[in-house]
């Protein structure tokens, strides 16, 4: 079929059908018959071909792989094994505004895929009216020469009928219209899974963030417990006459910037407590979260294989239907190159009286068929055409890079993963080698064979090592998080 490009509109009036010739019949039933042997016009779709690894390169046999249909999205933070976080959690999916936006935008899309599909049907009417009209009272001029009246008349007009028009979907383009708003409407839901997905992410996060403060503040607050013994201790000697003062100042400066950094913790766990309440739909004013002991959990997370990922990831699934919308959109484009066709039919009474509307002799019946098609228009049809097309190579583009940023989310985290458990192994090694230390240098303090200044750096060594032995810990966890939301979701291991 090629394009068309002229408009003529001819439309075939059916009433009374019955005296219509036999040939105008058959032409009738042919043309009914074309339009309900739909041509549906436009590319067929196909998912775009994207570069999908066979493997991780990042992942040296440090995770156990699992199945791909034992692969689920379910509460994977229950495997941080903390009934708060799991607690919280659970409310992030009826109270986040973020995802109830996103569940509104899924109903609409839903919803625009019931009108779209209304469009296949016929639009059926009821319609009824009554009016009542007359004329002012004139006059008749005799050959005479003189005027009678003729006095005012008036009538009325009372019309119900039913009517109906259907416009038969010959080139598929409602067809098409009703696919993209279906695959619009996977896109949608996608969308969702995804504002799910990150809002769940963000809140462990911010969760770990926050009992990573409370571990800084818990060890800072014994921290700062040794540095007031010591203060003790440098006074102790000074009053004896055997430290200077020097000493004791260097003991009180270390133990009110010790005390000061505690205090700043204090901002940062308000900042994260404020996040989460906003997160689980809460005003922060109303939302509290007691201190409670830190589970360093970190879960083993089967990777699976790269190809599962394209299944996986709501993102990249949100992009791939967006692409099979799109390609619908190109067929809805191309049907304008071709005629449209609209049947219609009524049938009703009329009558001047209301008694008299639903006789059999008052009715009225109509039946047509229109056909119209474009003879000139500059060349609009084509541009609409090329701009579908356009915009389906932009949803493709869109749907490779989602899928390469994917791969480079996992490949990234993978690595983040593996350094990072070597390097708590390392911090773990430095932290207990600088207490040593630290104890060490207090002891010749005391003995008088080094100085307070070799006292002072042992006791800060030691507690930037215990620091970032607590922060690697935090960074094990959230990295677990993030490669987590990398992979679309949690999994669960079959036995």
């Amino acid at each position: 079929m090629s394009p068309i490009m002229h408009k003529t509109k001819t439309s075939l009036s059916l009433g009374h059908l019955a005296q219509l010739p036999r040939a105008g019949n058959a032409l009738l039933l042919a043309a009914v018959a074309l339009m309900l042997s739909a041509c549906a016009v436009g590319p067929d779709y196909k998912r775009p071909e994207a570069a999908v690894p066979g493997a991780y390169k990042e992942n040296q046999d440090w995770v156990q792989a699992a199945p791909a249909d034992a692969l689920d999205r379910g509460a994977w933070w229950t495997m941080f094994n903390d009934p708060v976080l799991n607690e919280l959690e659970a409310a992030v999916e009826v109270s986040n505004q973020n995802v109830a936006a996103a569940v509104a935008a899924y109903e609409q899309a839903r919803a625009i895929v019931r009108e779209q599909r209304a469009s296949l049907f016929p639009i059926i009417s009821l319609d009824g009216s009554g009016t009542r009209s007359g004329s002012g009272g004139g006059g008749v001029t005799t050959s005479n020469g003189s005027t009678v009246s003729t006095g005012s008349r008036t009538s009325n007009n009372y019309q119900a009928s039913i009517g109906g028009t259907w416009e038969p979907d010959v080139w598929g383009s409602l067809g098409r219209s009703v696919n993209g708003a279906n695959a619009t409407s996977q896109a949608s839901a996608a969308d969702l899974a995804s504002a799910k997905l990150s809002a769940q992410g963000e809140l462990a996060t911010n969760y770990i963030s926050l009992r990573q403060t409370d571990a800084q503040k818990t060890l800072l607050a014994d921290t700062i417990v040794g540095y007031q013994r010591s203060l003790q201790i440098t006074q102790n000697r000074y009053n004896a006459g055997v430290a200077t003062k020097s000493d004791v100042l260097q003991a009180q400066t270390q133990l009110a910037n010790t005390q000061a950094d505690e205090v700043g913790l204090a901002r940062t766990r308000a900042q994260l407590e404020h996040a989460i309440a906003v997160l689980i739909g809460k005003a922060p004013g109303d939302f509290t979260l007691a201190a409670a002991e830190w589970k360093a959990t970190i879960p083993e997370v089967p990777v699976g294989i790269p190809s599962v990922l394209l299944q996986r990831r709501p993102d990249i699934a949100a992009a791939e239907r967006r692409v099979a919308a799109a390609n619908e959109q190109i067929g809805v484009a191309q049907s304008a190159f071709y005629p449209s066709f609209k049947l219609n039919a009524s049938y009703g009474y009329g009558a001047s009286k209301v008694s008299d509307l639903f006789n059999t002799s008052a009715n009225v019946w109509s039946l047509g068929l229109s056909a119209a098609q474009t003879l000139f228009d500059a060349g609009a049809t084509r541009a609409r055409v090329d701009a579908a097309k356009a915009a389906y190579q932009q949803t493709v583009a869109n749907y490779r890079q989602t899928v390469l940023t994917a791969f480079q989310g996992v490949e990234d985290q993978l690595a983040a993963t593996r350094v990072l458990a070597q390097q708590q192994e390392l911090r773990r090694q430095a932290s207990a080698a600088a207490d040593q230390v630290e104890q060490q240098a207090l002891n010749r303090y005391r003995q008088g064979q080094i100085s307070y200044t070799d006292v002072v750096t042992a006791q800060a060594t030691a507690l930037s090592a215990r620091s970032a032995l607590v922060q690697s810990q935090a960074d094990r966890q959230t990295t677990a998080i993030s490669l987590i939301q990398a992979l679309g979701g949690g999994w669960h291991v079959e036995p």
